[in-house]
């Protein structure tokens, strides 16, 4: 897999701010490296404070099985701490806020 010239982008709403977000990074981290306070707790994909919703792009895991149901993988539900962004993305984290 070839590397892009760029680390994607998460674009965060409603909060309207970006950060580049390298493979070697989850969105959590990456977000606190640009300032940015995403909810979180646990930082291991099991207690869903960071549970967010993703409007495009597309993501991995860093752990086999997050703690999401298949419905709310199917409503585009994401968890941020244990997540890699795979492209440019796009989420809804409405206590996001900049630090």
């Amino acid at each position: 897999m070839s590397a892009p010239n760029h680390p994607p982008v998460v674009r965060v709403e409603p909060l309207g701010q970006s950060f580049e977000a390298p493979d070697s990074l989850t969105i959590l981290e990456a977000a606190a490296f640009a300032n940015l306070r995403l909810p979180r707790s646990c930082r291991n994909g099991t207690c869903r404070t960071c549970l967010c919703r993703l409007l495009s792009g597309s993501v991995k895991y860093t752990v086999e099985w997050p703690g999401l149901s298949k419905e709310e993988k199917a409503e585009s539900l994401i968890l941020p701490c244990v997540a890699v962004a795979e492209t440019d993305l796009v989420i809804v984290a409405p206590d996001a806020r900049q630090i």
